[in-house]
Order: C-alpha cells, then sequence, then structure tokens
C-alpha cells in the first residue's frame, strides 16, 4: 500500500518496515473499533522478509486501540533467546505466531482474534460456515477446522495449529473453542478476510436463531463466487486505505 505517511516520526529516524508498520498498526486500531479484539489478549503479526521468518508483532498486552507503528516488535522466528529480550512478547503470541511463520511461509500475515460471531461458530459441535449468503460463499473451500483445541497456545500448541495451515488455499482457520486465525498476502488481504468472515458468520448465526430452514447456495455456485471474490480488483487494499484514510482524518496517532 502507498498510503499518505503523515503524522510519522522525523523520516530519518523511521523504525525499519515503516510502510508495512503503518498498515498493521491500522489494522490494530480498526479491529478494536469494530469490537473483534479480546482485551489485550489477540496478536496480529506481519512477515517482512523472504522466508517469512522475521515478523512485526504487537507489544507484550498493549490495547489494540493504543498501539502505533513504532510501537511494533520486530520478531524473529527463528531466535532462541526472542522470550529473554526486555521487550518479549507474550508468550501464547510466540508460541502460535512464531510457528506459523517458521512452518508457513505463504502465511505473511497472521491475524488471530476472537470476534463474538466467529467465537460463537467456534463453539458449535459442528463450526463449518455454510454458503447462505455471498460472504460466506467466498470463503468456500477455503477454511480448516481446528478440532483439538489443547490449551494455551504456547509452542507446542502452535507448532500443530501450523501444521493445519499447510495448505496455501486455507486463509482461516476457525479456532474450536477458541477464536479464528485469518491468513493473507498481507495486511490488507488479512484484514479484509477476517472482516468479512466475521460477518459471514454474524449472519449465519443470527439466521439460525429464526429457527427457520437455511437458504444454501449450491457447491457450484459457492465455488464460483470464492473464485471471484480472489480475482475482484483491490478489495482488500482499497478497504485498507479508507480506514486508514478515515485514522488519518480523525488525527489518530496509529502512525507515529
Amino acid at each position: 500500500m502507498t498510503a499518505p505517511q503523515a503524522a510519522s516520526p522525523a523520516n530519518n529516524n523511521l523504525p525499519p518496515y515503516w510502510s508495512e508498520r503503518l498498515d498493521l498498526a491500522a489494522a490494530f486500531r480498526w479491529t478494536a473499533r469494530l469490537d473483534m479484539h479480546e482485551g489485550v489478549a489477540n496478536h496480529f503479526s506481519l512477515a517482512v522478509n523472504d522466508d517469512g521468518s522475521k515478523f512485526l508483532m504487537n507489544p507484550n498486552q498493549i490495547h489494540f486501540s493504543r498501539i502505533r507503528a513504532s510501537d511494533l516488535l520486530l520478531i524473529d522466528a527463528n531466535d532462541p533467546d526472542t522470550m529473554n529480550r526486555p521487550d518479549a512478547p507474550d508468550p501464547t503470541a510466540w508460541g502460535l505466531h512464531g510457528s506459523i511463520h517458521r512452518l508457513c511461509p505463504h502465511a505473511r500475515c497472521v491475524l488471530h482474534a476472537h470476534p463474538s460471531y466467529s467465537t460463537v461458530l467456534a463453539s458449535l459441535a459442528d463450526s463449518t460456515l455454510p454458503p447462505v449468503d455471498q460472504n460466506a460463499a467466498i470463503f468456500y473451500n477455503r477454511v480448516v477446522i481446528d478440532e483439538g483445541y489443547g490449551g494455551l497456545a504456547f509452542e507446542e500448541e502452535g507448532t500443530r495449529c501450523a501444521a493445519l495451515l499447510a495448505d496455501p488455499k486455507k486463509t482461516v482457520m476457525v479456532m474450536g473453542n477458541h477464536g479464528v486465525m485469518t491468513l493473507g498476502g498481507g495486511v490488507a488481504d488479512a484484514f479484509n478476510r477476517l472482516y468479512y468472515f466475521e460477518r459471514a458468520a454474524a449472519t449465519y448465526v443470527r439466521a439460525l436463531q429464526t429457527g427457520q430452514p437455511l437458504r444454501v447456495l449450491s457447491d457450484e455456485i459457492a465455488a464460483k463466487t470464492a473464485d471471484e471474490i480472489e480475482t475482484y480488483p483491490d478489495q482488500g487494499e482499497r478497504h485498507l486505505e479508507e480506514l486508514r484514510a478515515i485514522l488519518d482524518a480523525e488525527g489518530s496517532d496509529y502512525a507515529t
């Protein structure tokens, strides 16, 4: 993305990967605004090198609504001393995101949160999201369901989750008894996916609450819709650009 860098620190003193930091910081702010976070317990990360092993991530237990671009930690998934740093990340963030960036280089951006409706879906015995509307259809055959929740996401749990994401086509993980994770080629891609998955889950849960039969799309139309959205021009990028423009107009300090 090439959104403006207004309100950034002096240009001769920018932290590395400044453009990437701006996008990720904006995603934190907007996730908080939509109430899709959980206190200070959720984590977003973005790979910044070719093999995905170095990544930006939120600092330990800082509320999403206060995270700035300059606050983001630069982490090496292959550094065994990461948790000995004075600014060490949350242990579960290291366990989950470190494992995924180490083992799934295609997962450039990893957003893990506990949005209400996605988490309701993750709490059902059958966590499948059927294609009952267009938003749900765009995830057809793109979702993996984790049926083996094993406790807090320390390294063993992170390694187990990473193994479920080996297929690059699976860009959403419904984490049973836990929450949701979306993957993308960048922040815009992954955030757009998080936003629309939560919207789709909300529609599905509310439809179930009516007690009426569901109008489920055919596999053929659902697959066609999912393929079409993947080639839809610049939707994720434009979405994030607009969110950043709103934050900039409001004088937000996310870009500092």
